[in-house]
């Protein structure tokens, strides 16, 4: 079964912070989607959220010209070429933010965490580093397909802390993982196969530390168009406290009808849609 993608988005200050260190972007032309969230005094964190969302954008963009990928790093054994594509692009964006901090003294230390996902088809390979995450809402459930890489929840995994008490900890925002800090990152690759009806929410911390997962499922079931769904979710952190920036994107894969599968063979799929936006 054919699938094609619907996809909105939307990002917000908060109630606390006076500046959005958050960054959104996609382009839909190559099914690339992406969310980062900055860190770093004097605004630096804005600048290192936007060299990763840029630079992963440019990458595929730049690919679809001459259909060639550069391999960044090492390949990754056990997941697709796709996956591995987007391993790439976030280790390109890695190496910009950690070049630029080196040159500018008043950008030392910036750094993003960074979730993202590279569609074809029916299928979508998921890439991150940091505490942002993806969703998968699938037939009612909801289910975290990322891994957060911060101190408190590596504790959890180890059985040092619970769950109750990561969540309560004054430590949440320590990140062990993330693009910039090091002139390497290690991102997390995964694949999965898309079925129709299926959503995904990339979200940074300023939605999940106010909104917990259930309140984000009934938000999602209960919300027919995606846009509103991205305005009920911001407008739910927001009045959970919103006490940093909070960026979520949402996209849903919906089955080709044969109509539209014509047209797509006739004109290629017609017009493209992309955003990027601070």
């Amino acid at each position: 079964m054919s699938l094609t993608v619907e996809v909105a988005a939307k990002t917000d200050v908060g109630c606390v912070r006076t500046n959005n260190e958050d960054n959104l972007g996609y382009d839909s032309r190559y099914g690339i989607y992406v969310v980062c969230d900055g860190m770093g005094g004097q605004a630096a964190g804005e600048v290192a959220s936007k060299m990763g969302v840029d630079t992963v954008l440019t990458y595929f963009r730049e690919a679809a010209k001459t259909h060639k990928y550069p391999q960044v790093g090492e390949q990754v054994e056990g997941v697709s070429d796709r996956a591995n594509r987007l391993g790439s692009a976030i280790r390109l964006a890695n190496e910009a933010i950690y070049q630029a901090a080196v040159k500018h003294v008043a950008h030392s230390g910036m750094g993003a965490t960074i979730v993202s996902v590279l569609v074809d088809s029916g299928f979508f390979s998921v890439g991150h580093a940091g505490d942002s995450r993806i969703y998968l809402v699938r037939a009612g459930t909801l289910q975290q397909i990322t891994r957060d890489h911060s101190l408190v929840m590596e504790q959890v995994r180890r059985g040092l802390i619970t769950l109750e008490e990561a969540n309560a900890s004054e430590m949440q925002n320590i990140i062990i993982r993330a693009l910039g800090p090091e002139e390497k990152v290690v991102p997390d690759l995964d694949d999965m196969m898309a079925l129709p009806g299926d959503i995904l929410l990339l979200c940074s911390d300023g939605l999940t530390r106010h909104v917990p997962d259930d309140s984000l499922l009934e938000i999602i079931q209960g919300t027919v168009t995606l846009q509103l769904m991205a305005d009920r979710l911001i407008e739910a952190a927001r009045e959970g406290g919103g006490s940093d920036n909070i960026t979520c994107l949402v996209i849903r894969f919906v089955a080709l009808s044969w109509w539209k599968r014509i047209l797509r063979r006739l004109f290629g799929g017609g017009s493209p849609k992309w955003q990027n936006s601070i």
